[in-house]
């Protein structure tokens, strides 16, 4: 960043605190002012004194939901821009992410470069955004990993989360015997 100018500012919205803070150190690596929040609440008070450019939200907040935390940052600032994460991906939730605001929607664990490549297409000229290369996983790794995700909501209890997937206990077993799926 030339001498001078002043840094972008970034406020990442998350419940789990470390990869909140991983995030933030992320992107104060890459010349960004970052702040961390762990709930909607959190994220308001610190978006009215903070007035950040850009906004990672969380989908799922303890006090909230990051889809409704979109509509009140845009509300305060029009031109923030908002990628909204979730480890609970679906169509729906990326079609109202976008209908209340946020320019991109990714499926957790995405790093900083993938949210700087979303925060980049924002402000490109339209047809430019396409040109950028973005790596989709597998729908192997998705699996795994939404496996993954549901395993740990039950706390590591594998009828609970075999019945909460529809998939029979011992199928589930054959599947975590895996290895990861490689992206």
């Amino acid at each position: 960043m030339p001498a001078g100018e002043t840094p972008s500012r970034v406020l990442v919205i998350d419940d789990d605190a470390r990869f909140r803070e991983r995030l933030v150190r992320a992107f104060v690596r890459h010349g960004f002012e970052a702040r961390g929040a762990a709930s909607a609440e959190e994220a308001l008070d610190a978006a009215r004194a903070f007035r950040p450019g850009h906004a990672v939200v969380d989908l799922r907040l303890p006090d909230g939901s990051g889809l409704e935390l979109v509509r009140e940052l845009k509300a305060l600032d029009a031109n923030t821009i908002v990628v909204v994460l979730t480890g609970y991906g679906s169509i729906a939730t990326a079609v109202e992410a976008v209908r209340r605001g946020a320019t991109h929607y990714l499926a957790k664990p995405a790093d900083v470069d993938d949210i700087l490549l979303a925060f980049a297409g924002a402000t490109l000229p339209s047809g430019q955004e396409a040109a950028l290369t973005h790596e989709v996983p597998s729908l192997a790794r998705a699996e795994w990993e939404h496996i993954q995700r549901v395993l740990a909501d039950c706390g590591g209890n594998i009828s609970q989360a075999a019945r909460l997937l529809r998939i029979q206990r011992r199928s589930l077993q054959r599947k975590l015997a895996k290895y990861p799926v490689p992206k």
